[in-house]
């Protein structure tokens, strides 16, 4: 008879191993399902500064692999495949992946979500070398310096705030003549004496040496190009959830994020949404630490169910 695993969780990152560290250290028997390497985003992150524990930071494919260990170190299985499908409402749980079917009583999905890039030439080339998709991670290594920020939602707004208090300049680019943020925003930026704006207008194109130094502006009301030296670009246009595999099986919100509060329960029993796919205000890796133990505390209440 086939292993019936007591957790499942797709995908390795924060809240991946975080669930497998409490679902493993509770003695439940716990596997990760990853496709790619220990760490999701984060991986690709080369300097953390604002998770607690490292005075000195840590990269974070080196967190990522640590995390890993972690939860290893207390009997959790990590699986490197890619699940291709999931049947969620049987019990137990099914889950097909490159490598075969599994099955677990409960499932918990942490599969994330992925920053919407603006796909011009250079773009991954200078991703951590001058690009970035998140102020309040790398924000910090642009003090006194000179930055654009791309986008016009409530992040856009929140990240163009919080690198004012930071750069000596933050020059806000919005294909629009007005911002999409909510109005909070508004007043603050526009008293915020270094925050200088250019409606109706796109980054075309990057320029670099060993790392970025400056972006191409074109208006797109008169076609004008304007070359602007900078130190840092922070594209800020939007995430896209990762959650293609369960859009048959429960109900998304308008951003495509899986609706589930605090407890990170999902409308399906045994299913728990923890890290960036869920629907939250703030997306980092120490909110995505805590989804994952969160998930496992809930998980564990539902599997008491099953064996009463």
């Amino acid at each position: 008879m086939a292993k019936i695993y007591d957790i499942a969780i797709i995908g390795g990152g924060p809240a991946g191993y975080s669930a497998a560290l409490y679902g493993a250290r509770a003695g439940l028997a716990t596997v990760v399902l990853e496709k790619l390497a220990a760490g999701g985003q984060m991986g690709l992150t080369h300097q953390i500064d604002n998770y607690p524990g490292f005075d000195q930071g840590i990269d974070g494919f080196t967190l990522g692999q640590q995390m890993r260990a972690g939860a290893e170190r207390f009997g959790a299985e990590t699986r490197l495949t890619e699940v291709t499908k999931l049947a969620l409402t049987e019990n137990p749980k099914r889950i097909e992946t490159t490598e075969g079917t599994l099955l677990a009583r409960a499932v918990i999905l942490a599969t994330g979500a992925n920053p919407r890039h603006l796909d011009i030439p250079m773009e991954q080339e200078l991703t951590g070398k001058g690009v970035s998709y998140c102020a309040f991670c790398d924000g910090m290594f642009y003090r006194n310096k000179t930055v654009v920020v791309v986008g016009g939602g409530n992040t856009a707004a929140a990240e163009a705030l919080q690198l004012s208090r930071i750069a000596k300049e933050v020059i806000l680019v919005h294909r629009r003549d007005t911002l999409r943020a909510t109005k909070i925003y508004h007043e603050p930026l526009q008293a915020a004496e270094n925050v200088r704006f250019l409606w109706n207008s796109a980054v075309t194109r990057l320029h670099s040496e060993a790392r970025l130094t400056g972006v191409t502006v074109q208006n797109l009301v008169t076609g004008e190009e304007t070359l602007i030296p900078t130190d840092g670009l922070f594209v800020s246009i939007g995430r896209i959830p990762a959650t293609d595999l369960v859009r048959d099986q429960l109900a998304l919100d308008p951003g495509g994020y899986i609706p589930a509060d605090e407890t990170t329960v999902t409308a399906i029993p045994g299913v728990f949404a923890a890290g960036d796919l869920r629907t939250k205000p703030l997306r980092q890796v120490a909110t995505a630490i805590s989804d994952g133990a969160t998930a496992v505390q809930f998980a564990e209440e539902y599997l008491a169910g099953l064996k009463e």
